[in-house]
């Protein structure tokens, strides 16, 4: 019994006493683990959540400035005058030469970054090798980290200057000068997102389209664009907002002065413009006024929305063409 004894001893001294402990000591650090798991997802789902608070906040403010507006002035009256005079003696709260404004010059400065921009990322992408790309690319980059205000004076002093030349009844404030640096200003958008969505594309593609006798200059458009069109799509739009948004280069290039017109070599006003121009604090607070402000910020936030709607069924759609 001395012999056998002790051992089961041992083992039930063992079983009851040793593995327990080593379970317990076990369990315990799985549950701290668990625990900063859901520590780590709190903090990231607070993050992700501040930004949905800020869009939210955002709104409630634009609203909360606007409606009182809309209580004075009807919204039939703000979409059909074709006049934007909210702080003359004669007022006029017409939006449309604020919106034709903004949409132009828009329009410019993506004609101008749109085919230069995918052209560069095809080049990049396709062409250049990686000593030329490892050039090309920061300084592209840099075009990105050019203040807004050097960007309005350029298309003030050198863009319209030289565009006089060739058309010598333009006006020194214009909406072409000014879309034209604003194109030249998003390129770093359109050519970085567009030649990263390039290259993700699978090489089996390429080799597929080589392999039945395609150039690569015919690969680049009828294989490379389509298939990565939704990280194209996704520049784009980043581009419409960024050009949309802007507000130094029209508001020192393009004139200050409402005017409807979808004429390019016009002086015009954007929304941002009139924003800039009317924020600097000489209008009390609950004026009519000072409400146009935020009524100028939401039609702006809706404009984008917009574009940001249409730019994402459209990506939809070509991603499940392709």
């Amino acid at each position: 019994m001395s012999l056998f004894g002790g051992p089961r001893f041992f083992i039930a001294n063992q079983e009851s006493v040793g593995l327990p402990r080593a379970v317990q000591v076990t369990w315990t650090r799985s549950q701290m683990r668990k625990l900063w798991e859901r520590f780590i997802e709190a903090i990231l789902f607070l993050c992700a959540f501040c930004s949905v608070l800020a869009t939210i906040g955002i709104v409630g403010i634009l609203l909360t400035e606007a409606i009182p507006f809309f209580k004075e002035v009807p919204l039939h009256r703000v979409l059909t005058d074709t006049q934007w005079t909210p702080l003359f003696a004669d007022a006029h709260y017409g939006i449309l030469p604020l919106l034709s404004g903004t949409l132009v010059t828009t329009l410019v400065a993506l004609s101008v970054a749109i085919p230069v921009g995918i052209i560069t990322s095809i080049f990049l992408s396709e062409y250049a090798n990686a000593r030329i790309r490892e050039v090309i690319k920061p300084i592209l980059e840099l075009l990105s980290a050019v203040p807004t205000v050097v960007y309005g004076y350029f298309a003030l002093l050198f863009v319209t200057p030289f565009l006089k030349q060739f058309m010598p009844e333009l006006s020194s404030f214009n909406m072409l000068g000014a879309g034209i640096v604003m194109g030249i200003m998003i390129i770093p958008y359109v050519c970085s997102l567009s030649e990263d969505a390039m290259r993700s594309v699978p090489m089996y593609m390429r080799e597929g389209s080589y392999a039945m006798g395609a150039t690569k200059f015919h690969t680049a458009i009828h294989v490379l664009v389509p298939s990565a069109f939704s990280g194209i799509t996704a520049a784009l739009i980043l581009a419409i907002s960024r050009a949309v948004g802007e507000t130094m280069v029209v508001a020192i290039a393009a004139g200050m002065q409402p005017n409807f017109t979808f004429d390019p070599t016009e002086p015009a006003q954007t929304v941002t413009a009139y924003i800039v121009q009317v924020s600097l604090g000489d209008l009390p607070h609950g004026t009519i006024g000072y409400q146009t402000i935020f009524v100028a910020g939401l039609a702006l936030m809706l404009l984008t929305l917009t574009f940001n709607i249409a730019g994402h069924f459209l990506r939809k759609r070509f991603r499940e063409v392709y």
